[in-house]
C-alpha cells in the first residue's frame, strides 16, 4: 500500500475518487457503502453503518480504520492527512452524530476509543477515550445585529453594526464550570 500520493497512479487514484463518490451517494448503508470503501483501501470492520455523503479522506484512504459496529451520521467529515498522511483509528461500538469533523495531521494517529459516542456538529481533532460522550457547543448569543449581513455592503459594515453582548464569555464560561441540578 502506498502512503505517498505520487507512488499511486493516476488510474488508482482516479479510481479511488470515483468509489468515494459512488460510497457518498448510493444506497446500502450497511453494505453497498462499506464495501466501495474497503475497496479504495479503507480499513472496515464488520457491521459498519455509513450514512449519506460521508466523506472518508479521499487521499489516502488506506489511513483510515473503521472498527466492528461502528455507526456514521449522514455529511460526517473524517480527514487523515494535511500536507501528507496521518491517520485515523476508530474503534469498535463508536457512534459519530451527523455533520461530525474528525481531522489528523501528517505523521500523527488520531484516535476514537471503542464506545465512544460523538455528538453531531462536533469536530474532533485529538484523541477520544473509550467510552467518552462529547457533544459539540451549543449556540448561544453573543452580540447584537444591527445591519444583517445579507443586506451589509461590506463585511467591514456589518461589523461597525454589531453589538457585543457584555460579559457573553463570562458567562458562558461558567454555565461550562457549573454542576447541572438538572432532571
Amino acid at each position: 500500500m502506498a502512503t505517498d500520493s505520487q507512488q499511486k497512479s493516476v488510474f488508482r487514484r482516479g479510481a479511488n475518487r470515483v468509489l468515494h463518490m459512488a460510497a457518498r451517494i448510493l444506497p446500502g448503508a450497511t453494505s453497498v457503502r462499506p464495501a466501495l470503501h474497503r475497496m479504495r483501501g479503507v480499513k472496515i470492520g464488520a457491521g459498519v453503518f455509513i450514512g449519506d455523503d460521508v466523506y472518508l479522506e479521499n487521499e489516502y484512504p488506506e489511513a483510515v480504520e473503521i472498527g466492528s459496529g461502528t455507526e456514521i451520521g449522514l455529511r460526517s467529515v473524517i480527514i487523515a492527512h494535511f500536507r501528507g498522511p496521518g491517520r485515523v483509528v476508530i474503534g469498535n461500538d463508536v457512534w459519530i452524530g451527523a455533520c461530525v469533523l474528525i481531522s489528523s495531521v501528517t505523521g500523527r494517529t488520531l484516535t476514537i476509543g471503542d464506545g465512544a459516542v460523538i455528538g453531531a456538529g462536533s469536530v474532533v481533532t485529538s484523541d477520544v477515550a473509550a467510552k467518552a460522550m462529547l457533544k459539540a457547543p451549543e449556540p448561544r448569543q453573543v452580540g447584537v445585529v444591527n445591519v444583517p449581513l445579507p443586506k451589509a455592503r461590506s463585511f467591514a459594515h456589518f461589523l461597525l453594526g454589531m453589538r457585543p453582548i457584555r460579559g457573553a464569555e463570562t458567562r458562558d464560561q461558567n454555565s461550562r464550570e457549573a454542576p447541572s441540578h438538572g432532571s
